[in-house]
């Protein structure tokens, strides 16, 4: 039979001790965590390691305790509890309440009293003992069965106190704590204790006189005449000091032992708290996590075929994928669930059954996914063409909050309070472990996740409509993933020779280069060993050292640029590097990309993944292709169409983020500036210098175009002055006179700050939410860095709304007009399409009109467009 345990827990302690111990963290409604989640790791090491029959957790009721009829300064002095650790103790009681752990306080006591009382009991009926805080104070109740655990750095850095250990310490009982106390005072509760005896003194005392009482007894035969007029002179003290650091273990508390039983959490009740919190990592790692997620039950069958019958009018479908690389890896099978049955069938016997597949190509049926573009763009490689998806899991979850990570159904489905689904890495493993498991596993696998869709899809839409954000949803994110799955299917053609030449082109360069570093530097050395490359900057060529890491001299690239000015070499070693970057990253990498069967790039648009909104794009990041040095854009030579007799067709919004902050502050100069059609970079120039048009120098301009953009971006006065080499007077100047010759643009930035603030959010014009809880952080850089954000996401947000919007007009418009003309990619503001010859020039009106009608904005949105046999042609 297991020896009943006792566990108890000095909860403000604790609390305190976390708080202290963890930078500020917030959840993504902006209420602070870090004493929580301290308090919860904590908590979670004790339970593994402890495995308590029975637990509570004591609080103080108040700052007015008995001891202050003893000594009213008691405690005086503290400062008061940070506002940030006070809106936590809610929190932290709701913790414990998921846990079904007891808590208990007692009016006039502290905490130490309840838990020395508790212990008491619990020795007198044999249990074992276990007392955790941050404060040393509890270790005088340390005994045989008696076991204090006092945390020290962070909050699982536990020192056990036992009477050994004590005695090992300090040479002292644990009842022994109590005199030592008494004699050196605690500051942290202003008790005085003996003015100039600390720690030392007290214990070397204590050893002669092991009691206050008998020290005092005895006080004529301590040595040192300042050490005894000082205990002569504090006795009473002395004294009262003891008597406050002695904790009261005939507490009058109405909670028993009994009372106690701890039989484990409400794993529900607690995955919800911590989802609440934003506590990912400990859900990851839970040791309830396999308790959580298989507690109920699901029935499937594993079928060869399925019938017309079998497949309902509403129902989630799920592809199963080998890995993310949804254009090449293995689709294992079709899971198929409602609320009535579960199927899942092998991806072959899929293919095979002509009902399934006339069931995912009608529209009328309603399908619930998880990640509708990743099973069009699968599906499509087997000519199959999904329709009537009504519900995406990853897209709704996306648009409630883009801060939920989105590349794993168990991850986002915890997230909404559904918790019988295991992530990818438990069922496949991962690294090196990775591997397939039996048929039965993986069918499981797969009808969990599909009925994680069914049954979040009520709960996802009901919160997409409360934010009001229901038609951003089904409007634009879910059509969009359609069109998305069609153009990552379709894919790119890659002239592969082409790509091949420029790598040897580039290889040529760089071994000249090279050759001109080693002339310079007077020997041969590896350029891309910064150890070596900063001997020779710093130690032969005796250039400044600007920075220093751990391992010796910086040649970052912002070291090396300042530099550039003080010796020849710099310029060739950036060059070097430029050009080794766009030969092993983009030339060979984007070599590896290209697919054998149809010399085809495929990449991946990331439609849930940006905070504000916009596509990324991986494997390979094609929005990503160098365009400042000449030989980066040359690579855009390589993409081709994929007829030769076809061409490439390039549109791209023009200053669509200037345009949209002008619609969204409303001030007149801007806005007139843009309905006369002026060069905006040119206008603005002439309002913040004061002068004609043709006055206007390049210099002008220029400075001017480093606000516009950088306005867009909260840019600082340092951060222009860095842009444009001026000092940081200069720019604060310049920006002043910015915001006095277009003074709406300074309001909208000064009242979207104070919305969010208030809100604890933003939105785009099509109501896309970005969480900023760091608006609140007493960080000032965290502060500073979610200001700026405030002000750019509504607009960059917007921008990339618009953009999405023009995507779905142009797809339909193409379709309408029965053209051949597909569009390929999405790059920023760029939409790129192939197209027959003698269809561009219905491209050249129609592109532009169609993505000038994407929304209506208070100034005109324009388009440029271009065309050519190449993409590198279209600009």
């Amino acid at each position: 039979m297991t020896k009943e345990k006792l566990l108890l827990l000095d909860g403000n302690s604790l609390a305190y001790r976390a708080f202290f111990a963890l930078p500020l963290l917030t959840n993504d409604s902006g209420i602070h965590t870090n004493a929580v989640y301290g308090f919860t790791t904590m908590l979670q090491k004790i339970l593994e390691e402890e495995k308590p029959t029975k637990m509570l957790v004591a609080f103080d009721a108040g700052k007015t305790t008995f001891r202050h009829s003893t000594y009213g300064e008691y405690k005086g002095g503290r400062q008061k509890t940070p506002p940030e650790l006070s809106e936590q103790f809610p929190y932290l009681r709701k913790l414990l309440d998921a846990y079904r752990i007891k808590q208990y306080e007692l009016e006039m006591y502290e905490a130490d009293d309840i838990i020395g009382t508790l212990s008491r009991k619990a020795e007198e009926q044999k249990l074992q003992v276990i007392i955790v805080s941050g404060d040393k104070d509890l270790t005088q109740l340390a005994s045989e069965n008696t076991t204090v655990y006092i945390t020290r750095k962070g909050m699982t850095d536990i020192e056990k106190y036992t009477p050994d250990h004590i005695q090992e310490k300090y040479g002292l009982t644990p009842e022994q704590i109590i005199d030592m106390k008494g004699l050196m005072g605690d500051a942290s509760d202003n008790i005085p204790g003996v003015p100039g005896v600390g720690e030392k003194t007290a214990i070397k005392l204590l050893k002669q006189y092991p009691t206050i009482e008998e020290l005092y007894e005895n006080v004529e035969q301590v040595s040192g005449a300042k050490l005894k007029e000082k205990l002569t002179t504090n006795e009473e003290q002395a004294k009262m000091s003891k008597q406050l650091a002695t904790i009261d273990r005939q507490s009058p508390i109405t909670i028993a032992l009994d009372d106690l039983v701890y039989d484990g959490p409400n794993v529900d009740e607690l995955f919800s708290l911590w989802q609440d919190l934003s506590f990912k990592s400990l859900i990851e790692k839970s040791e309830f996590q396999s308790e959580a997620t298989t507690t109920k039950e699901l029935t499937f069958s594993i079928l060869e075929d399925v019938s017309a019958e079998q497949l309902q009018d509403v129902m989630a479908v799920h592809i199963e994928l080998a890995d993310e690389h949804y254009h090449t890896c293995e689709r294992f099978g079709i899971a198929l669930v409602n609320d009535l049955q579960a199927y899942y069938l092998p991806y072959d016997k899929a293919l095979a059954s002509e009902s399934l597949k006339e069931w995912l190509e009608d529209a009328s049926k309603q399908k619930y996914m998880v990640d509708s573009k990743a099973a069009q763009a699968a599906l499509l490689r087997d000519g199959i063409k999904l329709a009537g998806v009504e519900f995406d899991m990853l897209l709704a979850a996306y648009i409630v909050n883009p801060a939920i990570p989105s590349d794993d159904v168990a991850t986002i489905s915890r997230e909404f309070g559904y918790t019988d689904v295991l992530s990818n890495d438990n069922v496949y493993g991962k690294g090196a472990k990775k591997a397939t498991p039996a048929i039965e596993v993986v069918a499981e696998h797969a009808c969990r996740k599909a009925n994680a869709v069914f049954i979040l899809q009520p709960k996802l839409e009901q919160l997409l409509r409360e934010n009001e954000q229901f038609e951003l949803y089904k409007q634009l994110e879910l059509p969009l993933a359609a069109i998305l799955g069609e153009m990552e299917s379709e894919g790119i053609t890659v002239d592969r020779e082409r790509l091949i030449e420029m790598g040897h082109d580039l290889t040529t360069k760089l071994k000249t280069i090279e050759e001109d570093i080693y002339s310079i530097a007077g020997q041969a050395f590896n350029i891309n060993s910064p150890k070596q490359l900063g001997v020779i900057l710093f130690e032969k060529l005796g250039l400044p050292v600007i920075k220093k890491t751990k391992t010796g001299y910086s040649t970052a690239a912002d070291v090396l640029e300042k530099l550039e000015p003080e010796h020849e070499i710099i310029r060739h070693i950036l060059q070097y590097r430029q050009l080794g970057k766009l030969q092993s990253t983009y030339i060979e990498g984007l070599l590896k990309e290209i697919h054998e069967e149809d010399q085809k790039i495929h990449t991946r648009f990331q439609q849930a993944l940006t905070s504000t909104g916009r596509l990324s794009s991986t494997d390979p990041n094609l929005q990503n292709i160098p365009v400042r040095l000449e030989e980066g854009r040359k690579i855009r030579q390589a993409f081709v169409p994929s007829n030769p007799e076809w061409l490439l067709f390039a549109a791209d919004y023009s200053q669509i983020e200037l345009r949209v902050l002008a619609h969204m502050c409303g001030d007149e100069n801007l806005i007139n500036a843009f309905q006369n059609g002026s060069d905006i970079h040119t206008n603005t120039a002439m309002n913040v210098f004061h002068v004609a048009e043709e006055e206007v120098t390049s210099d002008m301009r220029r400075a001017a175009k480093a606000v516009n953009f950088g306005i867009v971006y909260g840019i600082s006065d340092y951060g222009l002055s860095q842009n444009l080499d001026i000092t940081r007077k200069e720019a604060a100047d310049f920006i002043e006179r910015y915001f006095a010759s277009f003074p709406g643009v300074q309001d909208y930035m000064k009242n979207i700050v104070e919305e969010a603030k208030e809100k604890g959010y933003v939105t785009t014009i099509l109501n896309r939410r970005r969480y900023l809880p760091d608006l609140k952080s007493s960080n000032f850089n965290l502060r500073s860095f979610a200001e700026r954000t405030a002000m750019n996401t509504p607009i960059q947000g917007s921008a990339a709304d618009i953009i999405k919007k023009a995507m779905i007009d142009m797809d339909a418009a193409l379709k309408e007009q029965n053209l051949q003309t597909k569009m390929l990619l999405q790059v920023h503001d760029e939409l790129i399409f192939e197209a027959p010859k003698e269809e561009i020039p219905i491209l050249e009106k129609l592109v532009p009109e169609v993505m000038g009608k994407a929304f209506e904005l208070n100034v005109p949105l324009r388009a440029d467009f271009s065309f050519g046999p190449t993409w590198y042609d279209t600009k």
